[in-house]
């Protein structure tokens, strides 16, 4: 009874053995050809829901790509800074040089405006060669009657010492260089207009004064005629008593 369990048991371990090896050969098989099928060729076509992904990928790894490039090829270099930099300075001087230039040509012209208007006044005083009058000797004459008239009121006010000879002066260049005083007179007029105070005063006193020359001039021709009224009636009584007494 002891020999035969042990008899079977030595009986069923080769068959165990040989169907666990058996089972272990063929599993890889069954595993490897499971695994041949559920491959696919590299050069078969992936469907369309595959590509989609990678066709999105693709401009997206492309939009990443192109501002780095842009952004790298328009960044300034230093010769780019350099030159810009030394454009301003040059259109900075040459903007400066012409606005210097541009004043100092204005000033120039401004001086030699004033200088020409300035001649020009004073060739427009001197009279003309028809009337026949002279500068020369009339103004010395006008110097010597003024400095005549600041000789007679030397003794006098300061107010008559200053207006003697101004007074003089003036009857004595009326009087030798009556054209010359005339265009003096007109060019002071022109001035005094664009002053209508001025211009108001000097013909409120143009007026008085020949309101009194006119005056004068009528009581003087008055005086005269009285004065020789006089001396005729005297020359008459003269007569009468002359002829009386013979």
């Amino acid at each position: 009874m002891s020999f035969r369990p042990m008899l079977k048991q030595r009986a069923v371990a080769p068959i165990a053995a040989t169907l666990l090896a058996g089972g272990l050969t063929l599993y890889p098989k069954q595993a490897y050809a499971e695994d041949l099928r559920d491959r696919k060729p590299i050069y078969d076509d992936y469907p369309s829901d595959a590509a989609e992904p990678t066709k999105a990928v693709a401009p997206a790894s492309q939009a990443v790509s192109l501002p780095s490039s842009q952004s790298l090829s328009t960044s300034p270099t230093p010769t780019d800074i350099l030159t810009s930099q030394v454009r301003q300075a040059r259109l900075f001087l040459y903007s400066h040089s012409l606005a210097a230039e541009n004043s100092f040509n204005n000033f120039l012209s401004r001086a030699l405006h004033i200088e020409n208007a300035f001649t020009n006044t004073i060739a427009s005083l001197a009279p003309s060669p028809e009337s026949g009058e002279r500068l020369t000797p009339g103004g010395v004459y006008v110097i010597v009657s003024a400095m005549a008239g600041s000789i007679v009121s030397r003794n006098r006010g300061i107010i008559l010492r200053t207006l003697s000879p101004l007074t003089f002066g003036t009857v004595a260049a009326w009087t030798l260089l009556p054209v010359t005083m005339r265009n003096v007179s007109d060019l002071v007029w022109e001035y005094e207009k664009k002053f209508p105070v001025v211009a108001d005063q000097h013909l409120a006193v143009r007026e008085k004064a020949e309101y009194i020359w006119y005056t004068g001039i009528a009581h003087s021709g008055m005086a005269r005629q009285m004065m020789e009224d006089k001396i005729g009636e005297t020359r008459k009584k003269l007569e009468e008593l002359v002829s009386k007494g013979h």
